[in-house]
């Protein structure tokens, strides 16, 4: 990417809760944007968001959405961006892609900057943003991968509402209010209650019982750690939170493990927060993860029967580090180099 004093920015799915995320971030870091040019469907044209102060109309997209910009930060769903994409690239415009759309693909890299930006060419067009889960998981596996080598993960999540969009975050707020006043439930964005209710079930299931959530963490952690040797066993569950995921994490490694020197490596680790004193309640929090940027980590332990493993909680927002913060730490990179 040619160096310029600031860059002209289109903002894919601008009125959805990552898009106006991204916006916020973008002037939280005083990102150099000359021109912002927020995108979205014919229905949400017309509208407006917020940017440094200032109200933006939203344009709709269109094929010819892209000419004369320098990067594309895409939140607007797999079959946009596999749509508007690639014409993004071939009008000359950098896609940073948060849907799930590129990420297995051979020659697309999957970056999370903290961790593998060498993925990216020296000519990128589209560059794939990782899934939400996978982002916090990798930020505390890739430390321990590279002190005692991962041999295997078993993984839980916690996942909140708003990694569903905006329209969850109402149903689980109208339905909490529906449950408190004695009211019946309505149901339109999840299959079954979300309020006060778990629903081990997040994207379509496949035929081998595991859902598409749960392959993405696998298959997306591989790629990034770049090591398809290491064996992976998820379970992604929505819970009833607003915003922040959580996971309960079991890593197997080679070597033995020393919790001192593996407190120290993850307190070293850019991106990463250690949050540890049981003795005092302070562990990561969901509400305490929320409009974070950090990856928070604690509850810190040995395995109690296997001496090459830990358990830890992982915590972070998922609309920040889990989206909207990771794609403009890409566009970072990108303008630095």
């Amino acid at each position: 990417m040619k160096k310029k004093a600031n860059y002209d920015i289109a903002v894919v799915g601008a009125t959805g809760a990552v898009g106006r995320t991204i916006l916020s971030i973008l002037a939280e870091r005083e990102f150099p944007v000359g021109r912002l040019v927020p995108l979205a469907s014919s229905r949400s044209a017309g509208t407006s968001v917020e940017f440094n102060g200032q109200k933006i109309t939203v344009r709709e997209l269109k094929e010819d959405s892209f000419e004369g910009l320098d990067i594309a930060l895409f939140s607007a769903g797999g079959s946009v961006s596999r749509q508007f994409a690639p014409i993004a690239a071939q009008a000359g415009c950098v896609v940073i892609d948060n849907s799930s759309a590129f990420r297995m693909e051979k020659d697309i890299p999957l970056v999370v900057p903290e961790i593998n930006p060498h993925a990216i060419g020296d000519d990128p067009g589209i560059i794939a943003n990782p899934n939400c889960s996978t982002i916090q998981m990798v930020m505390v596996l890739k430390p321990i991968h590279d002190r005692y080598r991962i041999k295997r993960v078993v993984v839980s999540t916690y996942q909140s509402v708003s990694g569903t969009g905006q329209k969850a975050i109402e149903e689980l707020k109208e339905q909490s209010r529906q449950v408190l006043q004695d009211q019946p439930v309505v149901r339109e964005v999840y299959p079954h209650q979300i309020a006060f209710n778990c629903l081990p079930h997040i994207d379509m299931f496949l035929d081998s019982g595991y859902t598409q959530e749960e392959m993405k963490m696998v298959n997306e952690t591989r790629k990034i750690l770049e090591d398809q040797s290491i064996q992976i066993s998820p379970t992604t569950v929505r819970v009833p939170v607003v915003y922040a995921h959580s996971e309960a994490v079991n890593v197997e490694t080679e070597q033995v493990i020393d919790l001192q020197d593996l407190r120290r490596i993850l307190s070293e680790a850019p991106g990463v927060r250690v949050v540890d004193a049981p003795e005092k309640t302070e562990y990561p929090l969901a509400v305490d993860a929320a409009g974070r940027d950090e990856v928070m980590v604690g509850r810190i332990r040995s395995d109690l029967d296997n001496p090459r493993a830990v358990n830890l909680w992982i915590v972070a927002d998922n609309l920040r580090k889990g989206a909207a913060l990771n794609a403009i730490q890409i566009a970072e990179f990108l303008i630095r180099r």
